[in-house]
């Protein structure tokens, strides 16, 4: 049985799968981990989620205001010995849902083009590929996307 909770970024469980996760990056991304590294912060993330699988936390991510109408989608990870079940997909639909509960019209959000699960997970709930925005703007390794909500 899968459950979300929403929480913030002091949970403990969130702070352990986003050092699972950096760990992940780090040897995904090699010499670019440095640059993506510096703006995947967690102190300030007052909107996140934690993935329970028969009650031990398995995946994570979280959102924060990108502009006045947007969120941007962080820190998507799933364990992974349990990817494959959907997990990331729920999240994914609990952000946007809490997104649009807070009033945001739109997501975005930056991954790597060494992430081929995530691009196929991206587009698969819906986001198209827009031009590299802020800090990725001309990063050859980056993919972003956005997504309108309802």
């Amino acid at each position: 049985m899968i459950k979300l909770l929403r929480t913030n970024s002091k949970n403990n469980d969130f702070i352990e799968l986003v050092t699972q996760l950096d760990k992940d990056l780090a040897i995904s991304d090699g010499d670019d981990h440095d640059f993506y590294h510096q703006f995947n912060g967690i102190d300030t993330l007052n909107h996140t989620i934690v993935a329970y699988y028969n009650d031990a936390p398995v995946a994570c991510g979280a959102i924060k205001q990108f502009d006045d109408a947007s969120v941007e989608i962080k820190r998507m990870y799933t364990l992974p010995n349990v990817r494959g079940k959907g997990i990331a997909t729920k999240i994914l639909n609990e952000l946007e849902l809490w997104a649009t509960d807070l009033g945001y019209k739109k997501c975005v959000l930056e991954t790597g083009k060494k992430q081929p699960k995530a691009i196929s997970l991206y587009k698969k709930t819906g986001y198209v590929v827009t031009p590299n925005y802020g800090q990725y703007a001309g990063i050859e390794n980056s993919v972003c996307f956005e997504k309108l909500l309802h």
